[in-house]
C-alpha cells in the first residue's frame, strides 16, 4: 500500500530563509527593478483580453527563433512541458528507451517517464556532462532518442553525439534548459541537435513571471506537431486533429520573456566575465577542482559549479558567512526513490556518483559584484587555510 503522507509547499519557507544570505543565488528583485515597464506592457493584454496564446506569443517565437538560429520556436508552458511534449512530437511511446545523463535535474527524467519511455542512463565526463562514449554502449533495438543535458550552460560532446545518432538513426532532443546562448563552436545551443528545449524558470538565465518554456527545431513536420499537441491537438477552433495537451505559453509571460530579451546580451556576458574571475581567484586552491574550459565552448553559468574536499563543511562555512553556496544536486536520478523501479543501485555510475558527493555552487548571476567575488574567493581562501 502506497504511504500517504502530506506534502506542504515547501517553497515560501526557503524564499524566506534564502533571504537572509548577503551573496544570494536569487536577484530577482534587481533584475527586475524595472517592472513598471513590464506592467505598463502587459496593460496591453489584460485590455485587449489576449491572454491565451496571443500576439505577444508569436513575436516572442519569432524573436527567439532569431535569436537561436533556427527555422522554428513554440512556446510552452514550462521547461519540462518543453522535453515532455518534444519526445511526444516524435512519437515517444511506453516501451520505448532514452538515453540521458544521471547527472541532471529531476524534469529530465520526469519528462521522459511520463513521455512513456525508460531512462536508460549513460555516466558523465569531468565536465559533468553526458560522456558520448558511454551512449554507444546503451543503444539497443528500443532506443529512440538521446536527451544530452548541456549542464551549467556548457554544451555537450555534440559532433559526438550527431555521429552517434546519425549511426542509429536517433533523435537528439538538446536539454538547453541551462543553456541559452551557449554556443559549440559558434552554433547555439537549440540548434545542435534535431530538437532543443528552453526554460524560462525565474531563476533561469532568462526568467519570467512564474512558469514557462520554448521549444526550437529546424524540422517542418516537428513544428507542426508540437503546435498542435501543445493546444488541445487543435488545427482551428472548431477542429481537433488528435487529442492532446494543453500547455500553453501565457501571453503574460511572453510579455516578460520578450522584455528579458533585450537584456540576455548582457546577462550572459556578466555571467560569463564573473565566472572567469571566479577561475582566477580559486584556481590555485590545491582543494579545489575547477572544470576545463574549452576554447570552442561558450559557456553561459546557469551555475558555477566546481568539485572541492569536505564539500559539505565548506558549504556550511559559507552559509555561516552569508553566501548561498548551494549543492545541485546531492542525489543522482538513479538513485532517487522514483527510480527504484528502474533496477540502478550505487556503483551504476560512478562519475556521477562521485561529483554528487564533491560539487558546490556558488552565485554568478549579473548582480554579483566585484566586492561578492572577492568575499566569496577570500572565505574559501580562509576555509582551507
Amino acid at each position: 500500500m502506497q504511504k500517504i503522507y502530506k506534502i506542504n509547499n515547501y517553497l515560501p519557507n526557503q524564499y524566506d530563509y534564502e533571504k537572509k544570505f548577503n551573496v544570494n543565488h536569487n536577484y530577482l528583485t534587481e533584475q527586475f527593478s524595472d517592472h513598471e515597464l513590464i506592467l505598463e506592457k502587459i496593460k496591453k493584454v489584460v485590455l485587449n483580453n489576449d491572454f491565451t496564446l496571443g500576439k505577444e506569443v508569436d513575436y516572442l517565437e519569432e524573436d527567439f527563433a532569431n535569436l537561436i538560429g533556427v527555422k522554428y520556436a513554440i512556446g510552452v508552458g514550462s521547461g519540462t512541458d518543453a522535453l515532455f511534449l518534444s519526445l511526444k512530437s516524435i512519437g515517444i511511446k511506453e516501451g520505448d528507451e532514452v538515453i540521458t545523463t544521471p547527472f541532471t535535474f529531476y524534469a529530465t527524467i520526469g519528462a521522459i517517464v511520463t513521455a512513456g519511455a525508460k531512462p536508460v542512463f549513460a555516466d558523465i565526463c569531468d565536465d559533468y556532462n553526458i560522456n558520448a562514449s558511454e551512449i554507444e554502449k546503451k543503444i539497443n533495438s528500443k532506443t529512440k532518442a538521446i536527451l544530452p543535458v548541456h549542464w551549467s550552460g556548457k554544451p555537450c560532446d555534440m559532433d559526438a553525439i550527431r555521429d552517434i545518432a546519425n549511426k542509429y538513426n536517433l533523435t537528439i532532443v538538446e536539454d538547453a534548459c541551462h543553456a541559452i546562448l551557449a554556443k559549440y563552436k559558434n552554433k547555439n545551443a537549440g540548434n545542435l541537435g534535431d530538437i532543443g528545449c528552453f526554460s524560462f524558470h525565474p531563476l533561469k538565465n532568462l526568467n519570467v513571471w512564474g512558469d514557462g518554456g520554448i521549444i526550437t527545431t529546424n524540422d517542418p513536420s516537428i513544428n507542426h506537431n508540437l503546435r498542435l499537441i501543445r493546444n488541445h491537438g487543435l488545427s482551428g477552433r472548431n477542429t481537433c486533429e488528435i487529442f492532446a495537451y494543453n500547455s500553453r505559453l501565457d501571453t503574460i509571460q511572453a510579455v516578460v520573456a520578450r522584455h528579458m530579451l533585450n537584456k540576455i546580451e548582457f546577462i550572459t556576458e556578466k555571467r560569463i566575465y564573473n565566472a572567469h574571475y571566479l577561475d582566477k581567484g580559486l584556481k590555485n586552491i590545491s582543494e579545489l577542482k575547477l572544470p576545463n574550459r574549452e576554447k570552442h565552448l561558450t559557456e553561459v553559468f546557469h551555475l558555477y559549479m566546481f568539485e572541492c574536499e569536505r564539500r559539505n563543511e565548506l558549504k556550511s562555512f559559507l552559509n555561516q558567512n552569508n553566501i548561498d553556496a548551494k549543492i545541485h544536486y546531492p542525489v543522482p536520478m538513479h538513485l532517487q526513490p522514483a527510480a527504484k523501479s528502474y533496477g540502478y543501485k550505487k556503483g551504476d555510475f560512478p562519475k556521477s556518483e562521485k561529483l554528487c558527493l564533491r560539487v558546490i555552487s556558488l552565485p554568478v548571476h549579473e548582480f554579483i559584484t566585484k566586492e561578492n567575488l572577492d568575499y566569496m574567493i577570500n572565505k574559501i581562501q580562509e576555509f582551507y587555510r
